[in-house]
Order: C-alpha cells, then sequence, then structure tokens
C-alpha cells in the first residue's frame, strides 16, 4: 500500500486561526520545561545536594524510567476510550504541576524518606506527564485532515516547546543566584507551576474534535495496533535513527564545550543559539514541506544538518565563534526534526481517512522518543570510554575521540537515517491521504 505524503490533495481544509494555534500549541512549553529537569538536574539535586546515595538513587531512577517508558503505549492505547484529548491533558496537568513542585521541594529529610518521597512524587510526575505528552501529540493530529495544516500545527506546539527548553535552560540559575541551580530548583518549580496553570487555562481557547470512543477492545490489542501497520515500522526506523544521531550530541555536548572548545563559560550562550535558530527554522520547513512534501524536505534538512555538524570533529581549543556557527546552521535543521515527523506521522494515521488508534500510535512514539535518549547514552558513553576519554583531560589523543563520537557518529546515523527515508518514501508515494 502506498500513500502520498507530500501534498493536501484537491481539497484545502481551513487553516486554523494563529489565536486558536497558539492555545494549543502553549501546552507544549510547559511540558518541555518538565522534561530536561527530571533528566539534568534531578540526579545531581538528589544525590549531591540532598545527600541520597548514588547506588540507591541510580537504582531507583532505573526502575522508575524503565516503567514509565513501558508504560507509554499502555496510556496511549486507554486514551483512544476517551472522547476528548482536551479533558486527559486537563486532568494530567495539574497533577504534573504539583508533583514538580514536591519533586524539588521535598518535605522530608534523611535517606528513606527521600527514597520514598523521591519514588512517590517522581512516579505521579512520569505517569501525568506521559498522559499528558500522548494526548497533546494525539489531539494535535486529530485537529485537521489537510497535511499542511497538521505541519503548521505540529510546528506551532514544537516552536513553544523550545521556548520551554530555554526556560528550563536557564531559569534554575538565574533563579538560584549565587546559590546556583540547587537553590534555584525549588523556585523554578513555582514558576513551572505558575505556567502550567495558565496554559492550561488558554487550553480551553484551543479548538478540539469530540471523537467516538475507540471499540471496547483489550488494551493489549489496541497497544499492538501501530506494530501492524506496514507503513507506521519503517517510519519508526527512521525516527529512531535520526533521533539517537540527534540524542548522542545532546548528551556529549557539555564535555565537548568544556574540554575540546575549552568554553565552559559560553554553555548557556551555544545551547540558547541552537534551540533558538531551531524554532526561527521552523516557518522554513513549513514553507518548503508544503512545495515539495514532507519527506523529502526532512530529508533535505538531515542532509543540511549533516553538512553543518560534521565539521564540530575538526574543532579545538578557543574555536567558539565556529561552533557558534555550526549551532546555528545545524539548529535550523532542527526545526525540520521537530515540525515534520510527526505531522508525517498524522498522515500515516489518517491515510484511510479516519484517525483511528492515535493515541496508541503516540504512545510508542512516545517511548522511542525516550528510548532514543537511553541508547545515545548506552552507545555513546561506553565507546567514550573505550577510547580512553574522561572528563576533564587534557590528553589530545581522549579529545579527538570525544570530537569524533560527538560529531561523526551522529552524522554516520543521520545518513542511516536518510536512506531509511528514502524506503519509506517510496512505499508512502502515490495515494491521496
Amino acid at each position: 500500500m502506498t500513500i502520498a505524503l507530500a501534498s493536501a490533495g484537491p481539497a484545502r481544509a481551513a487553516r486554523l486561526p494563529a489565536r486558536a494555534l497558539a492555545a494549543y500549541g502553549l501546552m507544549g512549553m510547559p511540558l518541555a520545561m518538565a522534561a530536561l529537569p527530571l533528566y539534568v538536574h534531578l540526579p545531581r539535586f538528589y544525590g549531591e545536594h540532598l545527600g541520597v546515595g548514588l547506588a540507591a538513587l541510580g537504582v531507583l531512577l532505573l526502575v522508575l524510567r524503565l516503567a514509565d517508558g513501558l508504560l507509554d503505549p499502555l496510556l496511549g492505547a486507554w486514551s483512544d476510550r476517551s472522547r476528548s484529548r482536551r479533558a486527559l491533558v486537563a486532568l494530567s496537568v495539574p497533577v504534573l504541576a504539583f508533583g514538580m513542585l514536591a519533586l524539588f521541594a521535598p518535605a522530608v529529610t534523611g535517606e528513606g524518606p527521600l527514597l520514598a518521597w523521591l519514588a512517590t512524587s517522581l512516579a505521579l510526575v512520569y505517569l501525568a506527564f506521559s498522559l499528558a505528552s500522548i494526548n497533546h501529540g494525539a489531539w494535535g493530529a486529530e485537529l485537521s485532515e489537510d497535511p499542511v495544516e497538521r505541519t503548521r500545527i505540529t510546528a506551532a506546539r514544537e516552536g513553544l516547546a523550545l521556548a520551554g527548553v530555554v526556560i528550563a535552560s536557564l531559569a534554575p540559575g538565574v533563579l538560584g543566584g549565587e546559590g546556583g541551580d540547587h537553590a534555584g530548583l525549588p523556585r523554578f518549580a513555582l514558576l513551572f507551576v505558575v505556567i502550567a496553570l495558565a496554559c492550561l487555562a488558554a487550553l480551553y481557547l484551543a479548538p478540539q474534535r469530540l471523537r467516538a470512543p475507540a471499540p471496547r477492545r483489550g488494551l493489549f490489542t489496541g497497544m499492538g495496533e501501530p506494530l501492524r501497520d506496514p507503513l507506521f515500522l519503517p517510519l519508526l526506523a527512521v525516527f529512531v535513527a535520526n533521533g539517537i544521531a540527534s540524542a548522542i550530541p545532546a548528551t556529549l555536548v557539555l564535555f565537548f564545550v568544556a574540554d575540546v572548545l575549552d568554553a565552559e563559560a559560553r554553555q548557556g550562550m551555544l545551547l540558547a543559539l541552537y534551540f533558538v535558530a531551531g524554532a526561527a527554522g521552523m516557518p522554513l520547513w513549513i514553507r518548503l514541506s508544503a512545495a515539495i512534501g514532507k519527506v523529502r524536505s526532512w530529508g533535505l534538512a538531515m542532509l543540511a544538518a549533516i553538512a553543518a555538524f560534521v565539521w564540530a570533529a575538526f574543532l579545538g581549543a578557543g574555536d567558539t565563534a565556529a561552533f557558534a556557527a555550526i549551532c546555528v546552521l545545524s539548529g535550523l535543521a532542527l526545526g525540520a526534526d521537530l515540525a515534520l515527523p510527526p505531522s508525517i506521522l498524522a498522515d500515516v494515521i489518517g491515510r484511510r481517512g479516519r484517525m483511528e488508534s492515535t493515541g496508541a500510535y503516540f504512545g510508542v512514539w512516545t517511548l522511542a522518543t525516550k528510548l532514543n535518549l537511553a541508547l545515545a547514552a548506552g552507545i555513546a558513553l561506553p565507546l567514550l570510554a573505550a577510547l580512553g576519554y574522561a572528563p576533564g583531560t587534557d590528553d589530545p589523543a581522549a579529545l579527538r575521540s570525544l570530537a569524533f563520537v560527538y560529531a561523526v557518529v551522529p552524522c554516520a546515523l543521520k545518513l542511516a537515517a536518510v536512506a531509511t527515508l528514502a524506503w519509506f518514501g517510496g512505499r508512502a508515494r502515490g495515494v491521496a491521504p
């Protein structure tokens, strides 16, 4: 079976007003704000600041993260039984907001009570975050039947998510003042509550389509629906290969900036450049995908990212300006990585003329997103250790190894993703959605 993902077909659906688009997309901001501290700040906050033993902390985080990822497809299939995605997001967001506050402002002391507090609050945060993320994504996919409009919807959501990432990157340090991130995280959590609830209020101005609930069938049957779709699996393969390629630099960027560029003080500025360029590039990819198709546009974006990013392998101490240029150019390509894949996924789901099992598809998609981060760390960090790199080293051979793993390995994975995308595009051509 084939499907055209490049054009909107003969009938073009009405565009959503900018106000409605913003009302829907705003929820992307707090969801992105929540994700970064959970992966970046939480281990150090409980381990270094609160004094929880690293062994116990590591085991607890591993168990909860595994359970969180495995639960996503089940939550997606269960969500398909609801008539309103907005109701599920509205149910999740207050739990997420106050769970974040509890997580970073614990009311107990001592290792045992802190571990119990962490387990309870983090389990609530993971559950609420997954339920909100899956249904917010599925809701956007169901808002329009027009492929071009779907890209506009996902770009609005992901552009505001990038704003959330920038806020989460800077706010803990700014709010902590001389006390640093540790002092700023409880204040950041309070700020998060305010922003999340404000975005939730705006969500009631967003359009929605009430759906007929999915047929009552076993949750595991519904959960497996995407895996029986012959077009979804190759698209998922592209998404995973490209996602790991993007997650490896995200895992190693702080090491690269500190040890290779010797520019630790400029980490925040360089990351901000990358994310701001990603947001700025989104209108370009929306227009290009409307003109030549989403699959071709995504492939061009990946090739552009490779052409810009591979040069990082040749940088050394003091090359901050050159790396800033690489951040801007590869960041422009990031806009396509964020806006186009969920839009293509919506086209795949709706190619038969109806949106069915959307939550199940986005549940598997969300699981893949989390696995990308885990696999990136599992590939990059052991490889660096085997090549002789340790943080803080000044050994030239070890620094060359870091630059190779940081820049060359992701580019090789992106090339594999481009090849897989070409295969997917061949299968997905010829029939209007």
